[in-house]
This record gives structure tokens, sequence and C-alpha cells, in this order.
């Protein structure tokens, strides 16, 4: 099975738009970066194939941001994709939930929110609504039905080996009333976790819509990559200011930062940082403001 790619396909009958995902070196590049228990690995790989999907959804040039936040035992699941295909992700947790039945059980009580970056902060775009859905997929359908008014279906499934998803959306423009989603739903519902992580777009789609007129779209690749660098870091030190710097100095001898994303470790001594604000006190010109 071809992996780490993404497909858009299109039911031209019903007016539906679908997108499909599988992702395994990708995955394990992600998810060796920390010692993760098998639910909550499970969950992070979900969340991963559906950052993927949704990206199929948002016309957006920046990055989409998909984050999960309660007080249960896993307070916080985020996972990121560029334009370009890079995704990232992590997952945090106060304790290794004892309950992995559902969504709400792992998280607790919080909220979903995606968020669509953008280097200019009049872009930035935030959807939040509350956590109440005994799946990530049913969480993610109850967000496009609340804010975006458009019937969704998602299947995500993930395990040791790979992560993988499909998405069917009714298009907007399509009639309310359109009894063929409700079809295509339920042939979705037909699908089997092992069909999903073993089957090609191909397959699958042949699988479910064989008797739909079914365009596939090229496949689009997808790839484990940070977003950080020294020069993002360094910025983000300067943002701090120099007394807060040189507090830090003066109690570690050095700053150590590690992305939580990579695990890439950035080190600045005393002459590193005086160097910063030397330079960030210079004239700055052509700037865009």
């Amino acid at each position: 099975m071809s992996t780490d790619i993404l497909h858009r396909f299109l039911l031209e009958t019903p007016n539906v738009r679908g997108a499909w995902t599988a992702l395994e070196h990708t995955w394990q590049q992600l998810v060796t970066r920390a010692d993760y228990p098998p639910a909550i690995k499970a969950l992070l790989g979900e969340a991963l194939a559906a950052i993927t999907l949704l990206s199929t959804t948002i016309k957006h040039n920046g990055s989409i941001i998909l984050q999960l936040r309660g007080n249960g035992p896993v307070h916080l699941v985020v996972v990121q994709i560029q334009a370009n295909g890079a995704v990232r992700g992590l997952a945090r947790w106060s304790s290794i939930p004892e309950d992995t039945s559902s969504l709400t059980a792992m998280v607790g009580q919080g909220h979903i929110a995606i968020t669509l970056d953008a280097e200019k902060e009049s872009e930035r775009y935030q959807g939040i609504i509350a956590l109440e859905a005994p799946t990530l997929a049913a969480a993610l359908e109850n967000y496009f039905q609340q804010s975006e008014q458009l019937p969704t279906r998602l299947y995500l499934s993930a395990n040791e080996q790979r992560c993988a998803g499909i998405l069917v959306q009714r298009l907007p423009e399509a009639n309310e009333e359109n009894e063929d989603f409700t079809r295509v739903g339920l042939l979705l519902d037909t699908l089997s976790t092992h069909e999903l992580l073993t089957l090609d777009a191909q397959q699958v789609l042949y699988r479910l819509f064989h008797e739909e007129e079914v365009r596939l779209f090229e496949a689009h690749p997808v790839f484990f990559q940070c977003s950080c660098s020294r020069e993002r870091i360094e910025r983000m030190l300067i943002s701090l200011g120099a007394e807060e710097i040189d507090s830090i100095l003066a109690e570690q001898g050095q700053i150590e930062i590690t992305c939580e994303f990579c695990n890439t470790r950035y080190t600045l001594d005393a002459i590193d940082a005086k160097s910063l604000f030397i330079q960030s006190a210079m004239p700055i010109h052509n700037t865009l403001h």
C-alpha cells in the first residue's frame, strides 16, 4: 500500500467531496519522539490522520492546527500541518488513563480547537467547540456541523505501524435535503478498521463506492518536519527581554531550550545571548508593518 500520501476524491452524483490518507514513515518519525502509552499513541495517530484530512477542506496557505485540551489524564493533544504537507504533533498526559473507552474519558471536559495560523496576525482564525463526543471522529463531525453547517463523516484509525483516515463531506452548494449523503455515510460505516489500515485509496474507494462515479485526484505527499529553528528560538528570547535572559544566565549559566515536537536542543551561552540584543538594537530598514 502506498503510504505517506493524501488523496482527494469527488463523488460526482451525490455532490460529495472526500479525502483519504495513510501515513507510515511519517507516523513512525513522529511517534518515536516520546514514549507514548498505547491508548495515547492511538489517539495521537487519529489526530494526525485527521489534520491531514482537514487540510483538504480549508483553503489556507499557512498552517492548520488541531488541538484537544481537557482536564482528564490526557490534557493536551496538538497536531499541525503546513501547506506543503509537513506535519508534526505531540500529546501530553498527567497519568496513563485507566478508562480508554471514549475520548471524553481520556481527555475529560474541555474543548477542541482548529486554528488557521499565518504570518500576519490579522489572518489568524480559530474555531472552538466543547469536547462532547465519544470519539475524535465524532467530535470533528460535530465541529463541522456547528461551525460550518456542513454534514461531515470521518473514519480514523491508528496502530503501531501506521495511521489512516477517510473523510466525506457534502459540498456547500449541494441540496440541504440531500439523501445521497446519508447513503454515503451508511456505506462508510461498512468499512472495517483493518481495511482502512491496509488498503490503498483505490481499493478503499472501490470497496465503498463501486456503484458511484468517483474521481480520484493526484496524490500529495505528507511528511514529518518540525518548523522549529534557531532563528525562531532567538526571536522568542528577544521577546522575553534582556533582564529576563540575564536572570536565567545568572541562575543556569546558559540557556537550553528543547523543542517539544522534535526534541532538538538549542543552547545559548552568555556571549550568544548578548549578541542577540546587540543585533536587535540595530536599525532595521525596509520593515513591513
